[in-house]
């Protein structure tokens, strides 16, 4: 099969971009996994599949996997390539789409200066749609923010839980540079108190408008960037009266600018502006 492709990257978080508008892909895990493999195929943290929506209303529906082959959630980088995708390739015209994912519905909005933003719904800090055990333990309440105490091989660390779509556990940092992600977290991605793992974040605060962040993502490892990634951190620092409700968050591959109107409520709902760019175009055989 030869396929057709778009590769693209958000904040240095790349993707291999699929059309399935026309007729529909589906591949194996072993074909995704040649798609992001990065030394035998094209290369990519994620692979997306833009297909027709299912709902009426909706513009879009897409599908997100990972690397190695698993279906994920969400992701707030590809949400934002996805824009860049159907505008570039004049599969609409719109400037604001709404598109379903596996489990969510966001809308996307193109800004003049070629940026993206998306509506990122609002975050969840129920433990259970995490999902995540908290059995036995206690957190330390910071402003209403629990921390829960996790326990790792060599010692214990504080995490905020939360859900942007998918399972988000934030830890601060003192040091992003220097902080243990390749150890500690491929160990917090598969703990057991996360029965679908999750995705571990690493928090520096500089100021209260200004964060630096490092994201192992779970099934794709450290990534150069993480959108939903950014919006647990800052939602985490926010609640837990430690930012304000407009933070720039500063990645490996660039910069994110992340808002939540708190004082709105929990349930307001998460903004995440960022960069969308095509990088290539070409065909793989599979």
């Amino acid at each position: 099969m030869r396929l057709p492709f778009t590769k693209m990257q958000g904040a240095g978080n790349d993707f291999v971009v699929l059309d399935a508008t026309r007729g529909p892909i589906e591949l194996s895990p072993a074909q995704l996994r040649r798609l992001g493999d990065r030394h035998l195929g094209i290369g990519a943290d994620q692979i997306l599949i833009v297909e027709p929506a299912r709902t009426p209303g909706v513009d879009f529906r897409y599908r997100i996997y990972n690397n190695s082959g698993d279906e994920v959630e969400h992701c707030g980088n590809g949400a934002r390539c996805f824009v860049r995708y159907v505008r570039d390739r004049g599969l609409s015209d719109k400037p604001v789409l709404k598109v379903e994912t596996v489990n969510n519905l966001i809308e996307l909005r193109l800004q003049p200066d070629g940026r993206v933003t998306v509506d990122m719904n609002a975050p969840i800090f129920d433990p259970a749609r995490a999902p995540f055990d908290p059995a036995g333990l206690v957190p330390r309440e910071q402003n209403g923010m629990p921390w829960w105490p996790l326990a790792l091989p060599d010692g214990s660390v504080e995490v905020a839980v939360l859900s942007m779509g998918n399972p988000h556990a934030v830890q601060r940092v003192a040091d992003v540079d220097r902080a243990p992600v390749g150890v500690q977290g491929p160990l917090i991605e598969r703990h057991a108190r996360f029965p679908n793992g999750v995705n571990a974040g690493f928090m520096q605060i500089e100021s209260r408008r200004r964060i630096r962040l490092r994201v192992f993502e779970r099934g794709a490892g450290e990534t150069l960037a993480c959108g939903t990634g950014a919006c647990a951190a800052v939602v985490a620092g926010i609640r837990a009266g430690l930012l304000d409700e407009r933070v720039d968050v500063e990645t490996h591959g660039g910069l994110l600018t992340i808002e939540w109107a708190m004082h709105e409520g929990l349930d307001s709902h998460v903004m995440m502006t960022g960069p969308a760019e095509p990088v290539f175009e070409g065909a793989i055989e599979l």
